[in-house]
């Protein structure tokens, strides 16, 4: 592994405060950022992998996105922060190359045009409303063919939420039945759609965070303490826990970010992984609707999670002995803003690790497992998402999504709808699903890997199999980007290993992870739909694609307002050969979301995720060695004996 001079920023680091002001000069001495012009992402661009690995520090380099807020004209531009100068700047085709991510600042510029709009007006009129009683939720309007007088234009769809005083939470109250396009650019409305007023749901208890009545008194303190601090170390991005090193990258786009993850085996640091992060997630949703047929969100292409990542609070999002890390984003003007305690790092206890109680050896033993997490949470408009990687100490690296926050409001029209669930009195929620897309740079023991399905298979009764008691497994490799385009399938237990042919285990079989999905359901709107075009990475579980720079994103660069095809769709159609080559494993998973009574005013975490597990990786159990913690972990007043993890064993 090359090193690098601890001084200067590691090659992976996010940018600094200083980077980003350096990067925000070097545009404005270009004359790349006017007045007119805002920053709609900024990041590291970061080394190749070759790049990385040579003895020769790379260059730091930026990679910045402009909005051009008088015309439609969006630049991608790459600076180098070493040089202080301007690498390459392009303007981008509208039409077939999508639009910058959305803007803080048009959400509220939107309202304003709204708030002036004759045709607005009345129709909030109708339903006994003025625009200061409204807030208008001006969201990304996707692209449609029967809309083509839309093409060339940065829109955005509003609904409308009355909010009844200033500490109201407006989800409570939709407006339903209207709808109003906005062309931001031009700063007018360019359609209003008014299907008749409907009832505004009343969803007084929506406003759970004014709740008056007395908690309850039942909980007694839960206390995680490590008298002897936490089993980690920090030392700047670069995270040694156990067996496991790694580094914590994070970018305004994709947020949490793990660079060169591996684990320590007997002396030696073995890859795992070279990049994970979740490059994409959508938010399709189910209402066939003129109103929201429209609606489908893209938080990471479209929003940028990690732009809205929350400062996380000690015994609120974060229990225990915990190391916080700051993240540094750029605002529309380019200016650093560092979002305190942005990612979490902390141990778990997580249940038993193994354990055997012996009655012929009159031996008994077991051994706690734990696991090391870093997160971050993210809250994009209505919703709240908290992103979780763990690592275990027997070599399995999991990814959760925890969803929560409230659900996406309309009103009932017709309680027998069968696309919207009655959340609460008059009050409803569209079907949608949340689908999330890792992108796993893989490198299992080296660069060279391939990957294989795997799965059971029931054996028929026969001379090899008289009882018909028999199963065995396939494996099939994957050996082109066109067969690796998958569908999960429970019924057969079916997982992705991923193998490096040139590393043999000591049974001589191929060392391996195995990806280990949950299998449920893919995108559910009709192939030839809009956002099908748009979201092509969450028609299947999983796509494999040789590695190559400029292929991050599961959905593409450019997301907002783009027609389809970009992404996963473009990577494959090269067909590259995977078979023992540096590969990336894209994984789509996800929640689909029938909202139920129990979601309303605020939705309890539902869960989602996937995990890799060493399979064939090592030797043998890598966790013989984990101490038995008998007398460590007693409680107060509890004796070392009885804290004791031996268990009796019946004599022979």
């Amino acid at each position: 592994m090359t090193v690098h001079d601890a001084a200067e920023p590691h090659p992976l680091d996010p940018l600094t405060e200083d980077e980003l002001r350096e990067v925000t000069r070097t545009l404005l001495e270009t004359g790349l950022l006017t007045a007119s012009v805002r920053v709609a992402y900024v990041g590291l661009d970061e080394p190749t992998r070759g790049e990385f690995e040579a003895e020769v520090r790379p260059e730091r380099r930026a990679r910045v996105v402009l909005h051009e807020t008088t015309r439609v004209e969006d630049r991608d531009v790459l600076v180098s922060v070493t040089d202080a100068e301007v690498l390459s700047d392009r303007i981008l085709d509208a039409a077939t190359e999508g639009q910058s991510p959305v803007l803080d600042e048009e959400y509220e510029l939107a309202e304003r045009v709204l708030a002036e709009d004759d045709r607005w007006v009345t129709a909030l009129a109708r339903r006994g409303l003025r625009p200061d009683q409204v807030r208008a939720a001006a969201l990304s309007a996707g692209v449609f063919d029967d809309l083509e007088e839309e093409e060339g234009r940065r829109i955005l769809r509003a609904l409308a939420f009355q909010q009844r005083h200033p500490d109201d939470h407006a989800w409570a109250h939709p407006v339903d039945g209207l709808v109003a396009f906005v062309d931001i650019v031009a700063r007018r409305v360019t359609e209003v759609l008014d299907e008749g007023a409907v009832d505004v749901p009343d969803g007084d208890d929506g406003n759970y965070h004014l709740r008056e009545e007395p908690p309850r008194s039942s909980q007694r303190p839960l206390l995680i303490t490590q008298p002897e601090g936490p089993s980690f170390t920090l030392a700047g991005r670069h995270l040694q826990w156990e067996n496991w090193d790694l580094r914590l990258g994070f970018d305004a786009r994709e947020g949490l970010i793990l660079h060169q993850v591996g684990f320590r085996d007997e002396g030696r640091l073995r890859p795992v992984l070279h990049r994970a992060s979740i490059s994409e997630m959508v938010v399709p949703y189910g209402d066939p609707s003129p109103v929201r047929s429209w609606q489908n969100y893209f938080d990471t292409g479209e929003y940028l999670v990690g732009r809205y990542a929350n400062s996380l609070e000690l015994g609120c999002d974060c229990l225990g002995e915990i190391t916080y890390l700051d993240a540094v984003v750029a605002d529309a003007q380019g200016e650093p803003h560092v979002i305190k305690n942005a990612i979490c790092l902390h141990e778990e206890d997580y249940g038993v690790l193994w354990k055997h109680s012996d009655p012929w050896a009159l031996s008994s033993e077991t051994r706690r497992n734990r696991r090391m997490v870093v997160s971050f949470f993210t809250t994009v408009g209505n919703y709240d998402y908290g992103f979780y990687f763990y690592l275990y100490l027997d070599g399995t690296i999991a990814f959760e999504a925890k969803a929560t926050g409230i659900v996406f409001t309309s009103a009932v029209r017709d309680p027998d709808c069968r696309h919207t669930a009655q959340i609460a009195p008059g009050l409803g929620a569209p079907f949608h699903q949340h689908l999330f897309c890792a992108r796993l740079h893989m490198a299992v023991d080296g660069p060279t890997n391939r990957v294989e399905e795997v799965e059971a298979v029931r054996m028929p009764v026969g001379p090899a199999n008289p009882r018909g008691n028999a199963f065995t497994r396939s494996r099939t490799p994957l050996t082109r980007e066109s067969e690796a385009q998958r569908f999960a399938d429970t019924s057969t237990g079916r997982t992705w290993h991923v193998v490096n042919p040139n590393s043999l285990n000591r049974v001589g079989e191929p060392v391996a992870y195995a990806l280990h999905p949950e299998g449920q359901p893919t995108l559910l709107a009709d192939p030839s739909s809009s956002i099908a075009r748009r979201a092509a990475f969450a028609t299947r579980h999983l796509w494999v694609t040789r590695a190559a720079p400029g292929e991050k994103y599961a959905a593409g660069d450019f997301v907002n307002r783009h027609p389809g095809g970009a992404g996963l769709p473009a990577y494959a159609a090269a067909d590259r050969d995977i078979d023992g080559q540096d590969i990336v494993v894209w994984h789509t998973f996800g929640l689909t979301h029938f909202p139920r009574t129990e979601d309303w005013p605020v939705m309890p975490v539902d869960h989602t995720g996937f995990t890799l597990r060493p399979a064939g990786f090592f030797d043998r159990n890598p966790t013989l060695d984990v101490p038995s913690g008998r007398g460590r972990h007693a409680a107060e007043g509890q004796s070392s004996e009885e804290g004791s993890c031996g268990c009796p064993v019946a004599e022979r």
